[in-house]
């Protein structure tokens, strides 16, 4: 790899749809049965075919802030890395620590399959309450620790507005 690459340059942000983008790697902010749910998980496991949730009937769910890995099936990205975020329970339940390890566990699972660039949706900011700007402050800072040692860490954002607040995290915290 080259090391002259920036971490600022490694961490990226795009809007639209995660399903669409010819990665290594997406990821899923999961439930623990892993057997799909609303928002970008259920995205997920519709745009990626019933041989997904066949699979992820026989893997016996995921804890909250581990990550399990499947193929991409009909998606474009190759793999899809399950999550679970924290559910937000106004901050003292150790929600802070366990979105963490939910990235850190994804991006652990990235180096361990020798994938380069990865997508990231807001993991836990949607049904889960988790506070957007507090999640894209983890999600950044947990990029940067793993950046070195990947291509691309991409924050795959829904909306426009969201998409800026990561750009000004990254310039913030990766300068």
């Amino acid at each position: 790899m080259n090391h002259s690459v920036s971490k600022k340059d490694v961490l990226q942000v795009c809007t639209g749809d995660i399903t669409r983008l010819a990665v290594d790697a997406i990821v899923n902010a999961a439930n623990i049965s892993l057997l799909g749910g609303g928002g970008v998980d259920g995205a997920i496991h519709r745009a990626a075919g019933p041989k997904l949730l066949a699979l992820t009937r026989t893997m016996g769910g995921c804890p909250t802030g581990e990550a399990r890995i499947t193929p991409g099936f009909d998606l474009p990205a190759r793999w899809i890395i399950h999550t679970v975020g924290p559910v937000w329970q106004g901050g003292s339940q150790g929600e802070a620590q366990l979105l963490h390890k939910a990235y850190a566990s994804s991006l652990e699972l990235a180096l361990q399959h020798g994938i380069h660039s990865i997508a990231f949706p807001a993991i836990s900011t949607g049904a889960y309450g988790y506070p957007f700007a507090e999640a894209a402050k983890i999600a950044v800072q947990t990029g940067k620790e793993y950046a070195p040692e990947l291509e691309a860490i991409i924050y795959c954002c829904y909306r426009e507005q969201d998409a800026t607040l990561y750009r000004q995290l990254i310039r913030d915290i990766c300068e």
